[in-house]
């Protein structure tokens, strides 16, 4: 019988000694990982069987996450591997067996060491209000909104609490307090952990996503009510953020919400991660403030006028796109052709070259 202890050890040790970000492991492939952006095939292992993959799974998830899986149901779970690497995991069926998805999560970092715009320090230091990261799976999200957390921990006295599924970065009480709850383990639901929040006594709360309306009404109106409230999305850019937070409600409440997120939003802060060409990744952002000329768009629905909004005010913190991608090729980071693969607005950013 094949020791998958063992198995996992091996792999373990070279995802943690090339310093990849992900980990896929599924039928009839050897596990394969990411580094700097790029898939790279582990050629000294094996090919891994469905009965692998399985027996992998089967020594890292308990037994009610096992039944689920073999209900046919996705997971997503965290998983610590002896102590020094933590990853987000998801297992999912496929015709040949049960994959494995790993995110290597690597501690929570400052946010100056991740090269992000010294103004999201100033969000953290907001006493209410609503700040989301956004942007497409696997571009850093949730590492940009820990590190926000982080220096509130360093920053102030508050208590924090977050409510992810699962929990991902684990952090250590500084000058807050934190507690971390995770979505079916902790509590039942993303709404029943955000409704209890009222009695908690909290100041800061990070919710890993917004995924319905229940979820994204209950955290605006957290912000509403002195609250300084972080969450995700997986959207684009600032306008197509609003545009998939209002239209997740049905058309008579609509009015309502564009009111509530016009008063309650600080700002949204979308971004990528690139391949530099110096070697590793470098972030792409767009940065939208809510001043008064976005606010009156949010709620007027003129949302489609924000890209022009965020473009032409450089002076007062906000950062677009193309700007982002331009200086990123001064800087010698990316090509131009990069850019362009890049760029919600191409004709714009040809005339910014």
């Amino acid at each position: 019988m094949k020791d998958y202890k063992e198995l996992l050890h091996r792999i373990m040790l070279v995802l943690e000694r090339e310093n990849a970000s992900d980990l896929h492991l599924a039928p009839e492939r050897k596990p394969i990982m990411r580094v700097d952006g790029a898939l790279i095939t582990m050629e000294n292992e094996e090919v891994l069987t469905k009965k692998d993959t399985f027996g992998i799974l089967k020594e890292i998830v308990d037994d009610a996450k096992l039944e689920k899986i073999m209900n046919a149901e996705e997971i997503d779970f965290a998983y610590e591997y002896e102590g020094h690497i933590r990853l987000r995991a998801t297992a999912y069926v496929q015709m040949k067996g049960i994959n494995l998805a790993f995110r290597v999560i690597q501690g929570v970092r400052e946010l100056e060491e991740l090269n992000l715009p010294p103004i999201l320090g100033d969000f953290t230091r907001k006493s209410q209000g609503l700040f989301l990261v956004v942007g497409p799976v696997g571009q850093g999200k949730s590492t940009t909104m820990a590190a926000m957390i982080q220096k509130i921990n360093h920053e102030r006295r508050e208590h924090i609490v977050t409510i992810e599924n699962p929990i991902e970065y684990v952090f250590e009480d500084d000058l807050s307090i934190i507690d971390q709850r995770e979505v079916g383990t902790d509590t039942k639901s993303f709404e029943t952990a955000l409704k209890a929040l009222f009695r908690e006594d909290m100041n800061v709360i990070m919710v890993g996503e917004m995924r319905n309306p229940e979820t994204i009404s209950t955290v605006v109106t957290a912000a509403e009510t002195g609250h300084l409230v972080f969450s995700t999305l997986h959207t684009n850019s600032a306008s197509q953020t609003i545009d998939r937070i209002i239209d997740s409600f049905p058309a008579n409440q609509q009015n309502q919400v564009r009111t509530q997120l016009a008063g309650s939003l600080l700002g949204i802060f979308s971004q990528r991660l690139l391949r530099s060409l110096k070697g590793g990744l470098v972030p792409a952002y767009e940065l939208m403030i809510n001043n008064k000329a976005t606010a009156n768009l949010i709620r007027e629905g003129r949302t489609h006028e924000i890209d022009t909004v965020i473009e032409t005010s450089l002076e007062e913190g906000m950062i677009d796109m193309n700007r982002s991608l331009v200086e990123l090729v001064r800087a010698g980071h990316i090509s131009p052709e990069d850019a362009f693969r890049h760029s919600l607005n191409p004709r714009l950013l040809e005339s910014m070259l």
